[in-house]
């Protein structure tokens, strides 16, 4: 699952010139929730890509409102080209997430009582991690022709990688800079990614404990991040 992550200027822009030639314009994101917009990679119709801003949680392009009654901010890698939501997106609209890492909770006790205790799972040495994700356009149909276009987006996921169930029995699937323009490249089939879903693990990552201050989607700025003891070290696995 993924469901918080986080995004600061200094090294997105750091991965994305590598990646694109394309620089992070900001502002620092220390605790994104769903529903907030994001900046997100695309190819465009020429073959290029760009940095847009999307909401995260994905309204398919058919849908009646642009409702979160259903949880839409992740995608199942295993069954993404046959949901009805999902499987247009999967082959014609490909998007890759940028973010500085990301947020999830392990059982623990606090105070003798059990708790959800939250970790910032995030690279050891590179500047930001790629995620794999699924956009979508959506116009209010109730709405004139000239109507805004909302463009919406998920991330994909998969079974956890051994190292991270800990933490949950999912994870993002997490891209290098090689598989994230191949997933962006419309022209290479949904059969050819399929190796992406493998519970890999492209880099180097630690799990820092943060305090519950995050829990909170209200809350943003450093002390979500602030370590509040040892990182775990999660080696590659790809």
């Amino acid at each position: 699952m993924c469901g918080r992550f986080n995004i600061t200027a200094d090294p997105l822009a750091q991965l994305l010139m590598l990646l694109l030639d394309i620089s992070y314009p900001g502002p620092d994101r220390m605790n994104v929730a769903p529903t907030e917009t994001v900046p997100v990679l695309r190819q465009t119709d020429d073959g290029e890509a760009e940095l847009v801003p999307m909401r995260w949680w994905l309204t398919p392009f058919w849908a009646k409102e642009a409702s979160t009654r259903y949880s839409m901010f992740n995608a199942k890698s295993e069954t993404a080209a046959k949901s009805p939501a999902f499987r247009e997106p999967y082959r014609k609209r490909r998007c890759v997430v940028p973010v500085s890492g990301f947020y999830e909770w392990a059982k623990g006790r606090l105070d003798g009582e059990a708790v959800k205790l939250p970790y910032f799972i995030r690279p050891q040495d590179d500047p930001g991690m790629l995620l794999a994700g699924l956009w979508d356009r959506w116009r209010d149909p109730q709405a004139d022709a000239d109507a805004p276009l909302l463009e919406s987006f998920t991330i994909l996921t998969t079974a956890a990688n051994p190292a991270l169930e800990f933490v949950h029995h999912r994870q993002p699937v997490m891209l290098s800079v090689d598989d994230a323009r191949r997933w962006l490249d419309m022209a290479v089939p949904t059969e050819a990614l399929e190796d992406l879903y493998d519970s890999l693990i492209p880099l180097r990552l630690e799990a820092v404990p943060v305090s519950t201050h995050v829990n909170n989607a209200r809350n943003d700025g450093e002390r979500c991040v602030t370590p509040v003891g040892d990182a775990l070290l999660i080696g590659a696995t790809s």
